[in-house]
Order: structure tokens, then C-alpha cells, then sequence
């Protein structure tokens, strides 16, 4: 783990252990989630959210963001869906996993979690193992704290709740001594504008207004001959009421179901600017 100073955010540091397509899986998701395919594809274990997200996003324009969605196929006893390989072509490629919003949680998630407010050791075991302060005396006493309550303090520890962005993870082909050298290079490449372009379609998409994007990345892929950025997981993304817009671009507030999507958007893209890289 690199502390980041300027932003007071968390990144890892991960060198490719695996081939080229298993690496992204490793990074953009749970790597049981996927399988290998050929002819520049990748299997992502089902989810009817997300297909069906996928499906209206190829007829947006924001689709020239997304992954290609080339449908499902059935492998054994599950269903898969079907994404374009966002790693063809790339010789070892960089690739950074922006998590993006205000928040990694649905709002629905807080509600059925004050409905049946039971106590989650396990999820106290992982609040004391990164911070033994943060549980209180009453859940240190209890040695469980509620899912509600583990779900706002998990986005607290990080540049989630405040930027409305985290560093998830980086990948890099390259030996250790290269890592800082080819971070810078990732730093000085065309994403600026590319994070433009996103910023203008994402304004203009009637899939982006009529959604709570909750969960969401952006992948970062670079490689010496072209780099490029995509928006990818959208198994927490959710359609709003018929008639409903949201803004992505104002404080969340309990109710309004505004992800903040483009605060993390503006602070990231700011951050490119800076003197000190985000990165070290």
C-alpha cells in the first residue's frame, strides 16, 4: 500500500502473476467471477442487472466507453456474459481500476440492513483489522457492528465519500524499478482528453441520467502505443423510477439516490494536473 499525500488516498501496487487476460480479471473483479474465453472475449459470471445494462448501453452513446456486450453463453451449469477483451492487442499494458462515486453502496442495501439489523462479526473483524479504533465500545462489546454501519464507515476510510473516487488497484508488465517511470508515463498520455470526451457523453447519455451508478469503474489501459478508458461494472447499477433524472454531480443526501459520479469524475481529472502525481 502507497499513501498518496496530496489526496490522502490508497492504492495497491499488483505485478501480473497470471497472463494477460487473467490480469484483468484479477483487477476489474472477484477472479471466480470470470473465465477466459477466446476470440477477444472474456466470461463474466451472469448477473440480469448488468446484462440488461449492458444491453441499453449499446444503444447509447456512451458506448463507445463500454466494453462491446456480445450476449451470453451457458459454460457448464452457468450463464456468462459475454465482453469484448479490453487487453487485445496491448504489450504489457498498464491498467488502473478507478472505483467511481460518492458511495459503493445501493441505498436499497441501508434499508433492508435497518430492517433486519442483525450483528456481522465478520464484518467487525474486518473494521477492527484496518482500524481497532473505529468500532465503538458498545460493538467492541457486542464484537459485531450491523451491515448499515459497515457499509458508510467502509467508503469513510477511503477518497470514496470525500472525492467521490478510490484507487482500487494498478497493474503493471514491467519490473519494480520500471513501476514509478511508467506511472509518470501513464500521467503525461492523451487521458486528460479522453476524460473529457467522457465527461461530454456522460452529460448528453439518456442512460446515464436515468441511473443510479453505484459500484461502477473506469479501467485506465495504457501501453506504449495508445491508451484508453472505460467504464466498466455495472452489476450495482440501477434504473430510476419512470420520469426520475439525477444530477451525478451533487452531495448524496439519503433519499435522493445521487451517486456523485461526476464529483469523482472533476476531482480525478483535476487531479492529472497536478504536480505530484496521484499515483505516487
Amino acid at each position: 500500500m502507497s499513501q498518496c499525500r496530496s489526496l490522502k488516498t490508497y492504492l495497491t501496487i499488483m505485478h501480473w502473476s497470471l497472463g494477460r487476460q487473467s490480469s484483468w480479471v484479477q483487477l476489474a473483479g472477484h477472479q471466480g467471477n470470470f473465465q477466459v474465453s477466446k476470440g477477444g472475449e472474456v466470461l463474466k459470471l451472469h448477473s440480469e442487472v448488468e446484462a440488461k445494462c449492458l444491453d441499453s448501453l449499446m444503444r447509447d452513446p456512451l458506448r463507445a466507453f463500454v466494453p462491446q456486450y456480445h450476449g451470453l453463453v451457458t459454460r457448464g451449469e452457468h450463464c456468462y456474459i459475454r465482453l469484448e477483451d479490453l487487453l487485445s492487442g496491448l504489450r504489457k499494458p498498464v491498467i488502473m481500476d478507478c472505483k467511481m462515486g460518492v458511495r459503493t453502496y445501493q441505498e436499497e442495501e441501508l434499508i433492508k440492513s435497518r430492517t433486519k439489523a442483525t450483528l456481522r462479526s465478520d464484518m467487525y473483524q474486518k473494521m477492527v483489522k484496518i482500524d481497532p479504533s473505529a468500532p465503538s465500545a458498545e460493538e467492541h462489546a457486542q464484537n459485531g457492528v450491523t451491515k448499515w454501519r459497515y457499509l458508510q464507515w467502509r467508503d469513510t476510510t477511503s477518497s470514496t465519500s470525500t472525492l467521490g473516487f478510490r484507487i482500487e488497484g494498478i497493474m503493471v508488465g514491467v519490473k519494480a524499478r520500471e513501476i514509478t517511470a511508467r506511472l509518470m508515463l501513464l500521467k503525461n498520455t492523451s487521458f486528460s482528453e479522453q476524460l473529457l470526451a467522457l465527461n461530454d457523453t456522460l452529460k448528453n447519455s439518456p442512460f446515464f441520467r436515468t441511473h443510479e451508478v453505484i459500484g461502477s469503474s473506469l479501467l485506465f489501459v495504457h501501453d506504449h502505443s495508445r491508451a484508453s478508458v472505460w467504464m466498466i461494472d455495472f452489476g450495482k447499477t440501477t434504473p430510476l423510477p419512470d420520469g426520475r433524472e439525477l444530477r451525478h454531480n451533487v452531495p448524496w443526501v439519503e433519499g435522493s439516490r445521487e451517486d456523485g459520479y461526476l464529483i469523482g469524475l472533476r476531482y480525478f481529472s483535476l487531479s492529472l494536473q497536478e504536480e505530484k502525481p496521484l499515483y505516487l
